[in-house]
């Protein structure tokens, strides 16, 4: 994933999180949802290039994809986590009931009119997106790794929990 520093970049350009395949867990469907989320916070930031009246539609538009897509992740990813009792589970899910936290307080303030929302909140999704995934789900990832290696879990039983 490759994250762009500047807000104010060539329109030619417009992504500011481009995924890379070395951002993967290993698991096919948590894979994807990452893939959307990033595609979801490049949408947020292109609705922030968009200019003053097209970004209250656009942004707000894109935000409510976003909050239906974290929250549908999340559940999922937590899901995952819960069924191969994944150690730090629970530090996890705080991880995960902040960023909603911060999505949703986004969502309140673009309502409530405050300026420069749009463009902080989709600096803090970027790093936040990036943080994560790479850092925090690779954690999840190598847990997942080690536990197929030593034979106490499999790709079938994997892709057999109902997430």
């Amino acid at each position: 994933m490759i994250v762009k520093d500047d807000m104010a970049q060539n329109a030619q350009s417009t992504d500011i999180v481009v995924w890379e395949d070395r951002y993967g867990t290993g698991i096919p469907l948590i894979d994807y949802q990452h893939k959307e989320l990033v595609s979801l916070t490049n949408q947020l930031y292109k609705a922030c290039l968009l200019g003053e009246e097209a970004v209250q539609t656009a942004f707000k538009d894109a935000m409510g994809r976003m909050v239906e897509y974290v929250r549908f992740h999340f559940g999922a990813e937590q899901k995952l986590l819960e069924a191969i009792h994944y150690p730090d589970f629970p530090n996890h899910k705080k991880m995960h009931d902040t960023l909603v936290g911060n999505i949703l307080e986004a969502v309140k303030e673009q309502k409530e009119g405050k300026k420069f929302v749009p463009n902080n909140f989709v600096r803090t999704l970027r790093d936040w997106v990036f943080s994560h995934i790479a850092i925090q789900d690779k954690k999840y990832a190598f847990y997942v790794a080690e536990q197929k290696r030593i034979g106490m879990l499999t790709d079938q039983q994997i892709n057999s929990i109902k997430i």
